[in-house]
């Protein structure tokens, strides 16, 4: 065999180990990548799962439950006065630009006195609770 065709023989064999090592190591340092994503999350699961069964045990307690009930559901003790905060109604905004005179559409009903004051309330109470 000729010097060159040792040459060739001996980059080819070169070129064929190089490709038989690269994959297989890029291979194993991407497991290892995926390897340290997954132990990251699985330590940040167990602390969110730490929170979680710390929380549920403070949810078991009578106090807890009272203090949601009350704050959440407006619940009281009997014997005890409820009071809730009625917002001010909007003041009626001026007017942007007059109608025109050629609309033969009637005016809305305006209702005064006490029972707009009594509709406005229902309605904001219905949109409370």
């Amino acid at each position: 065999m000729s010097s060159k065709a040792r040459i060739v023989v001996a980059f080819v064999i070169f070129i064929g180990i190089l490709f038989g090592a690269v994959y297989p190591t890029r291979t194993y340092l991407a497991q290892q990548r995926d390897l340290r994503s997954a132990h990251q999350k699985l330590a940040l699961f167990q602390q969110q799962n730490g929170h979680l069964e710390a929380e549920a045990k403070r949810l078991e307690s009578d106090e807890e439950i009272e203090r949601i009930a009350r704050a959440r559901f407006n619940l009281v003790k009997p014997g005890e006065e409820a009071y809730a905060i009625v917002p001010v109604p909007p003041k009626p905004a001026a007017p942007a630009a007059p109608a025109p005179a050629a609309t033969s559409a009637p005016p809305p009903k305006r209702s005064g006195g006490p029972n707009a004051v009594l509709n406005w309330m229902v309605n904001t109470l219905q949109r409370i609770f």
